[in-house]
């Protein structure tokens, strides 16, 4: 197991809905300069990759992948490859999550994405320096705001199956939200603006798939702490794509663009790529600025041809297969998402009772002219300074490299959840009946620890349990996870089962010897779990089992 001492570099990866990259560093890099890397094959010069894969018709290898696996200019035969995207979304907790072709699961997705990028990682390093990647190199992924436990743990196991990690819960991996690594970065920003000490500031981080929100204090010795609960949702630069495509269905017909997208889905990405070059990345919100732009179908997406009927088939014959976008057609597919994204940042200065001194704009979607108008427009009477610092894109994989130079950078963070474990306690009255147990005692929640909580990032929970049982050979600690502040019993709505912590038991007879203490930190995103055995001695980190 690596010791925090052994680590010799420091790399942090952004794997996004949309984009992905990484930056490094060495620890003893006396300039602290940290590098991002640019060179993606052909496309040398661009901070991220697509998180795009290509995989062949019968999706037993990967083709291609980032670059490499966009669309080209569309072919009128049916492509073999079987272009894959988006597939980051099915580890949030969202309705209508984006179609993968039958027999791909999504893990599998991630992971192989995560073992290409891993090659490219891998050899960068060992370009740079030589080091052993398993132990001397510290692993920081950086996460949405939203994404719960269970998608942090695989996540975890998706990175050790694509050879990232020697074993699944390697020290040398680390997580931290993508606002929390942004507000890091951006703290230099601040300085430029003369916020000082004790000044609370935002970062509304805009990607492609999510965005996420997190509102943070300014402490002595360039140190943050988190005041309010992180929050966000799925309202990226994709959403817009996406409605560009209900566009397309008011034109062609829905099952046009259903058909398109079930049996020629690189043509559909095609189709939304000329989109973003040509009009979504242009948009500024402003009609003096705009002029009309025409998509030829038949061009960009020729099979569409075949599905289209009827009615729409006559419209689309009479306009030559072109569209025109104009104006409206475009903010209209701006509006919903960008109403979003405001409703997000109001709710998040309610929280801090409307004491923020700044907005920092990060992530890709920021760099949306439309987007930062209208955010500006929305509050600049509230906030007296919004920003968007230079080369948004990299803020968070940048902070995330700034954060494993120093990780006291992040003196508290506030609880998105409520934990709790299950514990044997009397029956009382007023208890359901149906649950009293023959000894007369009920099985019910127990807090731990309550959402909304600002903790200490080091601040421990400790748990005790005694066996008496001699045949006993493990001890595990049940583990609950709920959105609520708090709950009765462990089956309750809301309540999920997080997971089980097991530790073998001693052959012994002796108490002492069967009695563990479990100390948990919850201060961190990943939550750590150690536990001790008061009889022997002996520290040793608890086995994780997570229940899926």
């Amino acid at each position: 197991m690596s010791k925090a001492s052994d680590y010799r570099v420091i790399v942090s990866i952004d794997f996004g809905t949309t984009y992905s990259g990484f930056a490094y560093t060495h620890i003893k890099n006396k300039e602290k300069e940290i590098f991002t890397h640019t060179d993606w094959q052909d496309y040398a010069g661009r901070f991220k990759t697509p998180t795009v894969l290509l995989y062949d018709d019968g999706l037993k290898s990967v083709q291609s992948w980032g670059f490499s696996a966009l669309p080209k200019r569309p072919k009128r035969k049916k492509e073999k490859a079987i272009p894959v995207e988006l597939f980051k979304l099915h580890l949030g907790n969202m309705t209508n999550k984006p179609s993968l072709p039958k027999g791909l699961d999504y893990k599998r997705a991630i992971t192989d994405y995560l073992h290409e990028f891993g090659k490219i990682v891998k050899d960068k390093i060992n370009d740079c320096w030589k080091v052993d990647f398993f132990t001397q190199v510290l692993l920081i992924f950086t996460i949405p705001a939203e994404f719960d436990d269970n998608a942090i743990l695989i996540m975890r196991e998706c990175a050790y199956k694509a050879g990232l990690l020697k074993e699944q819960f390697a020290r040398n991996l680390k997580f931290m939200t993508e606002p929390e690594a942004a507000a890091i970065h951006c703290m230099k920003s601040l300085k430029e603006h003369n916020l000082s000490v004790g000044a609370n500031f935002m970062v509304v981080d805009c990607g492609g798939g999510t965005v996420d929100l997190t509102t943070r204090q300014l402490l002595k010795g360039e140190t943050l702490s988190e005041i309010t609960e992180r929050s966000g949702d799925y309202c990226g630069g994709s959403y817009v794509d996406q409605e560009f495509l209900k566009f397309l269905e008011s034109k062609v017909g829905a099952n046009a663009i259903s058909q398109v997208r079930e049996n020629h889905y690189g043509q559909l990405q095609y189709m939304v790529q000329e989109f973003v070059r040509l009009v979504k990345m242009k948009f500024t919100g402003d009609p003096s600025e705009f002029e009309d732009t025409e998509l030829e179908l038949d061009d960009i997406c020729p099979v569409i041809k075949q599905y289209c009927k009827g009615e729409y088939l006559d419209k689309m014959e009479e306009d030559e297969w072109t569209i025109t976008l104009k104006f409206d057609d475009v903010k209209k597919m701006f509006d919903p998402i960008v109403k979003k994204i405001i409703r997000l940042t109001d709710s998040q200065l309610h929280l801090s009772n409307n004491n923020c001194s700044a907005i920092l704009m990060v992530g890709g979607f920021s760099e949306s002219k439309y987007l930062q108008s209208r955010i500006k427009q929305e509050f600049s009477s509230k906030v007296k300074l919004i920003s968007i610092p230079p080369q948004p894109v990299i803020a968070i994989v940048k902070g995330a490299v700034e954060y494993g130079f120093r990780e006291e950078v992040v003196s508290t963070r506030v609880l998105k959840w409520t934990y709790g474990t299950d514990v044997a306690r009397k029956w009382r009255d007023g208890d359901p009946i149906d649950r009293r147990l023959g000894d007369g005692r009920i099985i019910a929640f127990e807090r731990l620890v309550k959402r909304g909580t600002q903790i200490n990032v080091n601040d421990k929970v400790y748990q005790s349990f005694i066996s008496y049982d001699a045949t006993q050979r493990k001890m595990g600690l049940d583990l609950y996870v709920t959105p609520q502040d708090d709950a009765k019993f462990c089956d309750d709505p809301d309540v999920k089962t997080l997971g089980n912590w097991s530790v073998e038991l001693p052959d012994s007879t002796n108490d002492d010897d069967r009695s563990i203490l479990f100390t948990m930190i919850f201060g961190n995103v990943e939550i750590d779990v150690t536990a001790y055995n008061s009889g022997t001695e002996a520290i040793f980190d608890a086995k994780f089992e997570l229940d899926m």
